[in-house]
């Protein structure tokens, strides 16, 4: 496999957003295809399905970024562009991080930060670095098809996400 140099999306954001749930960087399918958690294995859409009470699966992209906003949530990842083969986050290297402190000084009702993964975590909060205390932080289990925690555990610890 080779380490191919990988880039992320833009935010999905508006100046509504009150939460931001930040990823590590799209896999393979999502960047094929230009959208994120497009890997129908990435239980992304299916878990905010469960927090939103609004079936996401079942509309189309653009929708589905339309109605998270609708809820005040937006979507982006921490790193900017890496090398990686493949998907996984373990094969990361040589990462460029995301502005996030630019964009969150553009979103004046955001209260509450979602670290989709761990390595979404460790990552963003170096990032954030003392930023991080201004804002609700919630470290919650992959989506991913890698991280094999059960689904059903996987959405009960994403159910947090219903109280903001």
């Amino acid at each position: 496999m080779t380490m191919e140099r990988k880039r992320s999306f833009a935010p999905v954001i508006d100046g509504q957003v009150r939460m931001l749930i930040l990823g590590s960087l799209p896999g393979e399918l999502s960047l094929a295809r230009n959208e994120y958690y497009a890997n129908p294995q990435n239980r992304f859409w299916l878990l905010m399905s469960e927090v939103t009470g609004i079936d996401l699966v079942r509309l189309d992209y653009t929708s589905r970024l339309k109605t998270l906003l609708g809820q005040h949530v937006g979507l982006w990842d921490v790193v900017a562009e890496a090398h990686r083969a493949g998907s996984l986050d373990s094969h990361i290297r040589n990462r460029n991080d995301n502005d996030l402190l630019a964009l969150l000084a553009n979103l004046p009702a955001l209260t509450t930060i979602a670290f989709n993964g761990g390595t979404a975590g460790r990552l963003g909060l170096t990032v954030l670095g003392q930023h991080a205390s201004r804002y609700r932080i919630i470290q919650l289990p992959s989506s991913s098809p890698a991280y094999t925690l059960p689904y059903t555990e996987k959405l009960q610890r994403w159910q947090v996400l219903r109280g903001y």
